[in-house]
């Protein structure tokens, strides 16, 4: 996203409309300042992290159900046997790992220090980018308010 945002200023740059002379009966109106930016106290609050939580633990216990025996057969080219069709990824983990559910669990529980920081993270870092990208379509408005029509006679 940044790598973008650095990106378009460039592409401005090189832009023949900006070469061509503004008159004062197109040039826009003066841009108004942003409002001030309000973080939804939802992104801070420590029990929709939990809430996430939950989800995520729901959710890969769902997909711990998830048949893949025949996806695995059809990948070694051979057809599916009856074992195959009821092979599921927690068959596969257990397989692997005879404490994988507890593994699982474990990293779960883990993840939601991660994602607590992460949601702060981004709690912190919204405005700003709100901002930048509100500053951004403001002077894209600029570059583009003097570029003639598509739509007008051409001569």
């Amino acid at each position: 996203m940044r790598s973008f945002l650095m990106v378009v200023p460039l592409l401005l740059a090189a832009s023949p409309a900006l070469a061509q002379p503004v008159s004062p009966a197109t040039r826009p109106a003066p841009i108004a300042p942003p409002e001030t930016i309000v973080v939804p106290p939802q992104l801070t609050d420590p029990a929709t992290v939990d809430r996430i939580g939950g989800m995520m633990q729901a959710m890969s216990k769902a997909l711990l159900n998830l048949p893949v025996g025949e996806i695995e057969a059809a990948a070694q080219g051979r057809p599916a046997t009856r074992a195959d069709r009821a092979r599921t990824i927690r068959d596969i983990g257990r397989a692997t790992d005879p404490d994988f559910e507890r593994n699982l669990d474990r990293q779960l529980a883990d993840s939601r220090i991660a994602v607590q920081a992460g949601i702060k993270a981004v709690a912190a870092a919204l405005p700003a980018v709100i901002k930048d990208l509100t500053d951004a379509g403001h002077e894209i408005e600029k570059a583009t308010a003097n570029l003639p029509s598509p739509n007008y006679p051409k001569r």
